[in-house]
């Protein structure tokens, strides 16, 4: 597969970013500012069964870690998968968080863009929740 373009959506939060960490990478919480997991997370093993507007998909998460980082992949089909990077890094007292979003093949212009926005919403909601 050739490389996809790439675009980093991020936001500033005014809070520590040990605690954006844990609350953010509760898959238990996604469904609070994560609008495509709006459903909620059900455990399935390792994995969490999530129904959305794409059908049911698998996610799978990166082990809690001391770097921040809340990777998940996203099966929607047996042979669709796809990789979401989503980082927490420290800034002075507060953090980034940041999410890497991939153009899937085939995807148009206009819908990668809409993506970003879904995605910086997401975000948004998350900082509302952390800053409150």
């Amino acid at each position: 597969m050739p490389t996809m373009a790439a675009k980093i959506v991020h936001t500033s939060i005014d809070r520590d970013w040990k605690q954006v960490y844990d609350f953010a990478s509760q898959p238990e919480n996604m469904q609070q500012w994560a609008s495509g997991l709006a459903s909620g997370l059900k455990p399935d093993g390792e994995d969490w069964i999530a129904e959305g507007i794409l059908g049911t998909v698998r996610v799978r998460f990166a082990p809690r870690n001391d770097f921040g980082v809340i990777d998940h992949t996203v099966t929607i089909a047996p042979d669709v998968r796809v990789h979401n990077a989503l980082r927490v890094v420290p800034n002075g007292n507060g953090c980034e968080v940041m999410f890497t979003l991939l153009r899937l093949p085939n995807m148009t212009h206009d819908q990668f863009a809409a993506d970003a926005a879904h995605v910086l919403k997401d975000l948004q909601a998350l900082k509302a929740l952390m800053e409150n």
